[in-house]
């Protein structure tokens, strides 16, 4: 299947060949046509599935095909909101619009919070026919009356779980509520939970239902594998694939915004370009970071799970776990970040002793064991004993019984004394984990709190 069988213009074919598309992805293949057609879409699509084009063609193509009702003053009317749960997905949207709709005379503009509120309102008086906003902001606009929502024809929930998760549910009642009953609406989540079927039935018309990609399942044209090494020869080892040529570009996880900090800085010292990304980073520092990772000034992005949501990051050839997830699904939105567009990707994790247990709940929901390669010089100490790391259940999994270790007195010594080896060894890492781990309970607020983008 090709795109000129999807119903786009040619002005709109020529634009998705000149970013070197040929061939649609399936939620491209399914959800385009019934948009051009003006169905409500309710469409489950996991990062990396093509679904910012799934709806930027269909919606650029109405645009054209249609003049919407302007201003007594002669203004443009806006026709298209866009709402997105984080800045960084909100400027990616945007660009998106303006990148497949450049030859024609429609405007676009973001609204998101950490920037000037001044600057946004003059470009909300030029005019735009579509805006992309968090929810937050938008509604601070509303608030001041700097925003007309009456006349909008289409919306779009972007990564609706996400909104949801975010503790986001009330504003976007909210604005679902200012605007015209008479609309199409657009709805992309990861899966179709009963909280985000429940927001279909509230304010969709008989939408129709899109699957992109089975659940649980990894990206075709990723090639994963483990690495396993000691968890203190972790940057060692990836500084050393980074040299050899084996990794690089990357997007590199952490579970922490300490960690990612102290990974990069690490990085910088091993004479690698890196940067990290995190929700302590201003929108400036975070903009300026994604940019020179894009540009390839940056080698190294340095990410946590919460601040790389809706980063889109075209042709990434690498994602490395430098520390496995605590929940087994961000293994798969991690590494759906790569092999995008028909290109391979790798995926690349780095696991110590300690790690086994989340290893073997990511391979349980992957119904197979990745592949494990042991890079000389770096195989594990069989000495040392592992601390395990519990994973978390799956998002909506009933929890297991709470399983009792029994005390192990000649164990703990032993791994006590495993430990101080080790600081001896490494100088001040054991304060700076013991650090990470103090910041992960901000992170679990980042994730649920309902602090505004």
């Amino acid at each position: 299947m090709s795109f000129d069988r999807l119903g786009l213009t040619p002005e709109l074919l020529r634009a998705v060949a000149h970013q070197g598309y040929t061939e649609p992805t399936p939620v491209q293949h399914e959800a385009i046509p019934l948009i051009i057609d003006g169905r409500d879409v309710l469409a489950a699509a996991q990062t990396g599935t093509g679904k910012t084009a799934a709806f930027v063609l269909p919606i650029l193509q109405r645009l054209d095909g249609t003049r919407g009702n302007g201003h007594a003053d002669g203004r443009r009317a806006l026709r298209v909101l866009v709402l997105t749960p984080t800045r960084e997905l909100c400027i990616q949207v945007e660009e998106s619009f303006r990148v497949y709709g450049a030859p024609r005379p429609i405007r676009s503009t973001a609204i998101y919070g950490g920037v000037g509120f001044d600057q946004q309102v003059r470009r909300l008086r030029l005019g735009p026919d579509i805006v992309v906003a968090t929810p937050g902001r938008l509604l601070d606009h509303v608030s001041q009356r700097t925003i007309d929502l009456t006349r909008i024809e289409m919306l779009v929930l972007d990564e609706a779980d996400r909104m949801l998760d975010m503790g986001f549910i009330h504003d976007v009642r909210r604005i679902l509520g200012l605007l015209p009953a008479a609309r199409q609406t657009l709805m992309f989540s990861a899966t179709f939970s009963p909280a985000i079927t429940r927001l279909a039935s509230d304010f969709q018309r008989e939408p129709a239902r899109v699957q992109a990609t089975p659940r649980n399942t990894a990206p075709d044209l990723v090639h994963q594998v483990v690495l396993p090494v000691d968890r203190e020869r972790k940057r060692e080892l990836l500084s050393q694939l980074i040299r050899s040529g084996r990794i690089d570009q990357a997007l590199v996880f952490t579970r922490t915004k300490h960690g990612a900090n102290r990974l990069a800085q690490q990085l910088e010292r091993d004479g690698i370009a890196a940067t990290a990304i995190h929700g302590n980073k201003s929108q400036g520092q975070r903009v300026r970071a994604l940019t020179d990772f894009k540009q390839g000034r940056a080698a190294i992005l340095v990410a946590t799970d919460i601040a790389a949501r809706g980063l889109d990051i075209d042709a990434l050839p690498h994602v490395v776990n430098f520390e496995l997830p605590m929940v087994a699904e961000d293994y798969l939105h991690r590494i759906g970040r790569t092999g995008r567009a028909g290109m391979i990707g790798d995926a690349v994790s780095l696991v110590c002793i300690d790690e086994q247990q989340l290893l073997a709940g990511i391979e349980r929901l992957l119904g197979h064991r990745i592949e494990s390669e042991v890079i000389p010089g770096f195989a594990p100490d069989s000495r040392i004993r592992p601390v395990a790391v519990p994973a978390r259940p799956a998002r909506g999994a009933r929890p297991g019984p709470r399983q009792v270790v029994p005390s192990a007195p000649r164990q703990h010594q032993q791994m006590q004394s495993a430990q101080r080896d080790r600081s001896v060894r490494r100088g001040s890492i054991g304060r700076a984990d013991r650090h990470a781990r103090s910041q992960m309970p901000g992170e679990r607020l980042a994730r649920h709190g309902s602090a505004r983008p």
